[in-house]
């Protein structure tokens, strides 16, 4: 009997226990618990960070190479045949437009002049007798015509001396610097031998080139910035002249500035860096470099549409430091996804963290 007391007094007591000592579960499981969904604890996917794509101003710039040129130069030849007497130049010295530079001999020259002038003499007296003949008919108009031709032929031959003696002086054709001489007094030059070379440094020119997608962006009368090796000094040129074609094999244009060059610092053959800012572009989609992906065929990156990573390929344009410009492929307001990209699949599930600034 006290047996069976025992026994209904525990049975009792677990009921009690049940209806208010122990906490009530819900769907099989105890108040408290952590509820599981989705095959996991917390939210489920690769955890990211996103930038919001916007319009903004990028100042277009493109650096290039350059090379310095002078403003005139000229290899100062010989045009005649002859024995060079007189070459008044110090290499390296400033000469003076027209100034002379060589002289060849001109003595076979002077003397077919002088022959010449006396055979004119000579005409001249013979064709005023023959005037005074005709005007009595005592000779034929003929005759005076022959005369009269004489005449003009020696004339002719007069000029033609008188320019081959111009050619045994060679001069400056413009003021600048003389180089170094290839010849000296004495020596017997031929049509074509270079005597000396005259450079005009003031100002320069700057030849540089650009690929051919910013060829409408670069007009005349542009400035353009370029810089020198080892100097931390920025000059500027003006665009003077645009290469009216494209080349075929390396798809650029060249362009061609110059620049003041008082103090002889820009030396023709010097290389130079050139900065050229191009036309301002106001909407602009720019995003972090770190987001692109190259791809076979292209560039891609990834953004989040619904909760997932998807794929977009994307054309690109101007490059900055820490951007790059879209111009095809993304629209304003797409979240690009800049972290985690190499673990990323197509349609993978994602996580997005706190939208970040682009760098």
């Amino acid at each position: 009997m006290r047996t069976i007391l025992l026994i209904g007094a525990i049975i009792i007591a677990l009921v009690i226990g049940k209806l208010y000592v122990f906490p009530k579960e819900e769907n099989g499981k105890a108040d408290g618990a952590p509820v599981k969904s989705g095959g996991g604890s917390g939210k489920a996917g690769i955890p990211v960070d996103v930038y919001v794509i916007g319009r903004e101003a990028l100042e277009n710039q493109v650096f290039a190479s350059g090379t310095v040129l002078p403003n005139e130069e000229v290899n100062l030849m010989a045009e005649i045949a002859g024995r060079l007497v007189k070459l008044e130049i110090q290499e390296g010295a400033y000469v003076q437009k027209g100034q002379l530079i060589a002289k060849i001999n001109d003595r076979e020259l002077k003397a077919q002049l002088q022959r010449i002038d006396y055979n004119q003499d000579l005409a001249r007296k013979v064709e005023e007798r023959q005037k005074k003949l005709l005007k009595v008919e005592a000779i034929n108009l003929e005759e005076y015509d022959i005369t009269n031709n004489n005449i003009r032929v020696l004339d002719a031959d007069k000029e033609i001396v008188a320019s081959q003696l111009e050619k045994t002086e060679i001069r400056a054709p413009f003021s600048g610097r003389i180089g170094l001489k290839n010849i000296s007094v004495g020596a017997y030059v031929a049509p074509g031998t270079p005597i000396a070379s005259i450079i005009q440094s003031n100002p320069v020119k700057i030849d540089f080139a650009v690929p051919e997608k910013y060829s409408p962006n670069i007009r005349n009368g542009n400035v353009v910035r370029f810089y020198l090796d080892n100097d931390p000094s920025t000059y500027n040129a003006k665009v003077i002249a645009i290469d009216p074609k494209v080349d075929e094999n390396l798809r650029t244009l060249k362009i061609r500035a110059t620049a003041p060059n008082p103090q002889g610092r820009f030396v023709p053959g010097m290389f130079v860096k050139v900065m050229a800012n191009l036309d301002a572009n106001n909407t602009a989609m720019m995003i972090p470099t770190e987001a692109i992906v190259p791809v076979l065929k292209g560039k891609k990156v990834f953004v989040v549409k619904n909760g997932k990573a998807v794929e977009a390929m994307v054309k690109t344009g101007v490059r900055t430091d820490k951007k790059i410009q879209v111009v095809e492929g993304l629209q304003p307001g797409d979240s690009l996804i800049v972290s985690g990209i190499i673990a990323l699949k197509p349609d993978a599930a994602v996580r997005v963290n706190a939208p970040v600034a682009a760098p």
